[in-house]
């Protein structure tokens, strides 16, 4: 069975950066496998934040967090992370991790628990 297991969140202050951790088990990556980024802030709905494709590093990014946010992965490791750079009060969300596959776009079927980013202003 797919697990997913988040880490890295904390309270940091604005202007900081902070790497999130997605470490998976379970499961063997194919050409189709795509990783995500989803950030839920309080009050909002669960947002996309960016997306990669293990096997061929490709990359996407929501168009808000694009010049701040970096999704990286290591397959030996089958771990992928999601840095994010200068920190902003508007960062403070859960951040979960998921796994799917490609049809069309990348369908999440696997979900983390969640970490937490909390930035001070």
């Amino acid at each position: 069975q797919m697990q997913l297991v988040e880490s890295g969140g904390g309270s940091v202050p604005a202007g900081g950066s902070l790497t999130l951790s997605c470490a998976a088990s379970g499961y063997t990556y194919s050409r189709n496998t795509c990783m995500g980024w989803f950030g839920q802030a309080p009050g909002k709905e669960r947002e996309w934040v960016a997306t990669i494709y293990p096997v061929s590093g490709r990359t996407y990014y929501a168009d808000s967090v694009k010049d701040r946010f970096t999704i990286s992965q290591d397959n030996a490791k089958n771990t992928f992370y999601l840095k994010i750079d200068s920190l902003k009060p508007g960062d403070t969300a859960v951040y979960y991790c998921a796994s799917g596959t490609k049809i069309g776009g990348c369908r999440y079927n696997y979900w983390g628990q969640g970490t937490q980013v909390t930035v001070s202003s």
